[in-house]
């Protein structure tokens, strides 16, 4: 049997148990006496990489209690239909996200990007079980909290676990942020609340949807809440700015002889 590698007690990353890069974090928690649960599948490619793991590792298909989508994205949710069928355990996810996910809608979950030739096949999934702000799942004896997250998109979850925030797509150990795109639904206020929740929660530790895990630094935080402002008012989020205050000006520049130069 493979040994299992724990993060942290009741927690394992796929990434971090296979000693390389899949395409997207993927996380089992361990609730003892026979039952899991998996936060992300990833990719279809990857799905079947992290169920040959699981079984690996020595745990039954059958224990894992349900896998919860972060978000509809494609690198996430791709494998979900493939994790339904093998492991026979129910699909759980935001309401926001579940109609894309049961209806495999390539542009909401970024698998057609035509301008760059993307197209990737997004297999629909029933979704069985729907989470919200609140939801608490218990897995043994350990409760994952669930919160709703919005910004990157209007599904986005996060988890939080005694000292550990499983914080989906929303910061990155290097202070990037999920995509910001308005066919995504992306929204940039819904996005500084989010971060700013995660800033002023006690979570110690902030495990994403991609890289490293790191320890919460609510200077980092505030630094990209503070450039996330700055993008509401920038005409390169398009739609997703709430004003271009360049535009105010230039109407009042208008109504003047003097052009300022």
């Amino acid at each position: 049997m493979l040994k299992r590698r724990y993060l942290f007690p009741n927690v394992i990353e796929m990434n971090h148990q296979a000693r390389r890069r899949l395409g997207v974090n993927v996380y089992l928690i361990d609730g003892g006496e026979d039952e899991y649960v998996l936060i992300d599948i990833g990719f279809l490619e990857d799905a079947a990489a992290v169920l040959q793991l699981i079984r690996d590792m020595g745990y039954g298909f059958s224990a894992c209690k349900m896998v919860i989508a972060t978000h509809a994205d494609v690198d996430h949710a791709q494998g979900l239909a493939r994790a339904r069928d093998v492991l026979k355990c129910p699909i759980a996810a935001h309401p926001h996200s579940i109609p894309a996910i049961e209806s495999g809608d390539e542009l909401f979950t970024f698998a057609r990007i035509d301008p760059q030739g993307i197209r990737i096949p997004m297999p629909k999934c029933k979704v069985d079980v729907a989470v919200d702000e609140g939801t608490k799942i218990q897995i043994g004896d350990r409760v994952l909290e669930v919160w709703s997250t919005p910004g990157h998109a209007a599904g986005q979850l996060a988890f939080k676990m005694d000292e550990l925030l499983f914080c989906g797509d929303n910061v990155f150990r290097d202070g990037c942020v999920g995509a910001i795109d308005a066919h995504h639904g992306s929204n940039i206020p819904d996005y500084i609340a989010s971060l700013k929740r995660i800033r002023d929660s006690d979570a110690e530790f902030l495990l994403p949807s991609h890289g490293p895990i790191f320890r919460k630094d609510d200077a980092m935080l505030s630094r990209v809440i503070d450039r996330l402002e700055g993008y509401q008012h920038m005409s390169d989020f398009g739609t997703c700015a709430i004003d271009w205050p360049l535009m105010d000006a230039w109407e009042d520049e208008l109504t003047r002889d003097d052009l300022g130069f």
